[in-house]
C-alpha cells in the first residue's frame, strides 16, 4: 500500500483549472521530485497532500485513511507527521533561529524548554550550522536561512517532508548544499520526500522517481533516466531547459 494517494483530483480556481484528473501514488521512504512549469499546479498538488487545500472531486489518502473530508482537528494531527519546507523559507523576522526552530516542539509539544533546547542544537547540527541558535534570520545569509527552516521542517522528526522549490533563490553552490543536505535527510532519518521543483540538476540529484505536470495533468511518472529518454515533446523541452518552436514562434512575429 502506498503511503500517500492522490485518487482523481480535480481542483480549479475559479475558471482556471489546476488540476485535471491527477492519481498519484508515493511509496513510503521514496523521494519523488514533481516538475512542471511555473503555474502548472505543483504546489497545489503538495497542499493537497497535507490537506491545506481540499480537492473539488477525487480523494486524497495517507497511511490508509482518507484524509480531505476530515475536520480541522483531525487534519492538524495528520499535519504533526509532516514536515514542510516553503520556498522562501518562512522564518519569523522577529524570532532568534533557536526559537524558530523550536516552534513547533512549543505549539505541539508538552517538551520543556531544556529538552527543546537540546533538539534544535541536534537539528541545527543536522544540516550543518551548530553555532547560529542565537542569530536572527537577518544575520544570516539565503543558503543558511533555507537550511534553519529545513531544520525546523524536520524539529517533530516527520514520517514526510515536503520541499517547495528548495534552491529557488540560490546560487549553484548553495543550492547544490541543499540537495546534499535532502539526501542526507533521507538517508539519515528515513523519510518519504516529496520536492516540488523547476531546478532540474537538483531533480536528477535527489530524484529516485519523478513526475511532470503540464496543462493541469500528469503527463510523466517514472525514473531520472526514463525521463532523460523520453520522447514527449513537453517533457524533453523542459529538461533540457529550451523553448519549444510555439513559444520561440511569438517572438519571432515582427511589427
Amino acid at each position: 500500500m502506498a503511503l500517500i494517494e492522490l485518487r482523481h483530483i480535480f481542483k480549479r480556481f475559479g475558471w482556471l483549472v489546476v488540476l485535471n484528473d491527477v492519481s498519484l501514488n508515493i511509496e513510503k521512504g521514496q523521494c519523488l521530485v514533481v516538475i512542471g512549469a511555473s503555474g502548472s499546479g505543483k504546489t497545489v498538488v503538495l497542499k493537497h497532500i497535507v490537506g491545506l487545500l481540499k480537492p473539488d472531486h477525487g480523494e486524497v489518502w495517507f497511511a490508509g485513511q482518507r484524509i480531505d473530508q476530515l475536520p480541522e482537528r483531525q487534519l492538524m494531527q495528520i499535519r504533526k507527521r509532516f514536515g514542510f519546507l516553503f520556498q522562501m523559507g518562512a522564518l519569523f523576522d522577529s524570532e532568534t533561529v533557536e526559537n524558530n526552530v523550536g516552534f513547533p516542539l512549543m505549539e505541539h509539544t508538552a517538551k520543556s524548554p531544556a529538552q527543546i533546547s537540546q533538539i534544535v542544537r541536534e537539528k541545527l547540527a543536522l544540516v550543518g550550522l551548530r553555532d547560529v541558535g542565537n542569530k536572527m534570520p537577518a544575520e544570516l545569509s539565503g543558503g543558511q536561512r533555507k537550511r534553519v527552516a529545513l531544520a525546523r521542517a524536520i524539529a517533530m522528526d516527520p514520517e514526510v517532508i515536503l520541499y517547495d522549490e528548495p534552491t529557488t533563490g540560490l546560487d549553484p553552490i548553495r543550492a547544490d548544499v541543499i540537495n546534499e543536505l535532502i539526501l542526507k535527510i533521507q538517508s539519515r532519518l528515513s523519510v518519504t520526500s516529496v520536492v516540488v521543483t523547476h531546478d532540474m540538476h537538483s531533480a536528477f540529484k535527489v530524484a529516485d522517481r519523478i513526475v511532470m505536470i503540464h496543462e493541469a495533468k500528469l503527463i510523466f511518472d517514472g525514473t531520472p533516466e526514463q525521463i532523460r529518454a523520453s520522447d514527449n515533446e513537453h517533457v524533453k523541452h523542459f529538461v533540457s531547459g529550451e523553448a519549444s518552436e510555439q513559444e520561440l514562434g511569438a517572438l519571432r512575429i515582427g511589427p
